[in-house]
């Protein structure tokens, strides 16, 4: 009797030893089970992050390419965040007539001669309508005026011809300073995609050169601080805001310069903001110029809100 109860005793024992390990395989087993699945969604968050991260690097291209999907015509863009130093081109170096970006060549050598000591802001200039027509061989067809005289400040002359875009204040600055001093700014500072236009010709550019003067102007190398602040301060003042500024709250962020003529639409400039100062340049050719104008307005709000949500 006692053999059988030690002999059972000694059973219920071994049965018991055999559940504790089997509860500890069960234990371990769904411990490892559990660390793999952590571990491989821990993984899975990182691959998600680095994707999200790839898409974010290259979504300036994206960016730019949904706002213009549909359009028609040629489109040239410049952008670069003079913070971070991301960039984005397209077409960059195809050369379009300036329209009126030529007037940023203007404004530049005038506060050039200033700063030299060749002209003062406060000196007069005048000088016939005619004989600035036959000058710069103006088309009978497109004149704006054939008669008066046009008189300005030299002050009053570079904001006429940046903010509203004035095609006799910049003819009377160009006439003072001469297409040569114009022609020697482009080599010397390196824009070499640039040309004047002479004998009547269209002065040419392409979105690469408009925005390497643009971040010339803003690291000073245009001028001095004094005439770089004054030629920023101008361009913010721009009165026609159709174009970059359309879509920005903000107006006075919004330092840029338009150019239109025939079948061209251009807008160029740097948006100052908190989340880092960026140029950008979209330049075009299409037969619907207006269009062209609200797709440059398109453009450039994508482009602000791709920054500002970064």
């Amino acid at each position: 009797m006692e053999n059988n109860f030690i002999a059972g005793f000694k059973l219920r024992r071994k049965r018991a030893r055999r559940k504790k390990l089997i509860r500890a395989g069960i234990f371990i087993f769904v411990g490892v089970i559990s660390i793999y699945l952590i571990f491989n969604q821990f993984n899975k968050t990182n691959n998600s992050t680095a994707k999200n991260t790839q898409i974010k690097t290259s979504s300036l291209e994206e960016t730019v390419g949904n706002a213009l999907e549909g359009t028609k015509g040629m489109y040239a863009v410049a952008i670069k965040n003079l913070i971070t130093g991301e960039k984005y081109y397209l077409d960059e170096h195809k050369v379009f007539e300036t329209g009126s970006l030529y007037k940023l060549w203007i404004m530049a050598v005038v506060y050039q001669q200033i700063q030299n000591g060749q002209l003062t802001e406060d000196q007069v200039l005048s000088e016939d309508v005619a004989t600035l027509n036959d000058k710069f061989n103006i088309d009978p067809d497109s004149v704006e005026l054939t008669e008066g005289t046009i008189t300005f400040t030299v002050r009053d002359a570079l904001k006429q011809m940046i903010t509203i875009s004035h095609n006799y204040a910049a003819l009377l600055l160009t006439e003072q300073i001469k297409l040569s001093s114009l022609a020697t700014f482009l080599k010397d500072k390196g824009f070499s995609e640039s040309i004047v236009g002479i004998n009547g010709e269209s002065p040419t550019a392409t979105a690469s050169d408009i925005a390497l003067f643009y971040e010339k102007l803003y690291k000073g190398e245009l001028a001095n601080k004094q005439y770089t602040d004054e030629m920023i301060g101008l361009l913010k003042n721009q009165q026609l805001n159709d174009g970059l500024p359309k879509y920005i709250s903000n107006k006075s962020m919004v330092a840029s310069k338009t150019g239109d003529i025939y079948l061209f639409k251009h807008d160029a400039g740097i948006v100052f903001t908190d989340r880092g100062d960026y140029i950008i340049v979209v330049m075009s050719e299409s037969d619907n110029p207006p269009a062209a104008q609200e797709r440059i307005a398109l453009v450039s709000k994508a482009v602000f809100d791709y920054f500002a949500n970064k």
